[in-house]
């Protein structure tokens, strides 16, 4: 299989939206004087990981879609001590992650990678 499967184009391109944005946003964090300031550098670090699991998604790595399910559980545990929506979205993406990179169209496209090798 030589073309990449539109499910794993949507997931790596969440990884990677959710990445950039979610570093940018936190990025402003750092300067503020009423910070937590190593609260602030592990979310970057967080978002810095996204971004690599999506890159890494696109270029046929198969660890990497343990990485993102590990990368959405963490945020489904952190989102435990948030809002009950919160945390229904966090579940609700996990499943979608997990589900979409495990469907045997996904599967073979990281199979493939392997028999080149």
């Amino acid at each position: 299989m030589k073309n990449r499967p539109i499910p794993v184009i949507i997931v790596s391109i969440m990884f990677l939206l959710a990445g950039t944005i979610g570093f940018a946003y936190h990025l402003k964090e750092l300067f503020e004087i009423k910070n937590n300031l190593n609260e602030t550098i592990w979310i970057l670090i967080l978002r810095i990981l996204a971004i690599v699991c999506g890159l890494l998604l696109l270029s046929r790595i198969n660890w990497a879609r343990w990485l993102a399910i590990a990368w959405m559980v963490y945020h489904v545990i952190i989102s435990t001590l948030h809002s009950t929506s919160e945390l229904l979205v966090h579940i609700a993406f996990l499943i979608l992650t997990a589900v979409l990179l495990y469907l045997p169209v996904s599967s073979a496209y990281y199979k493939d990678r392997r028999k080149a090798l």
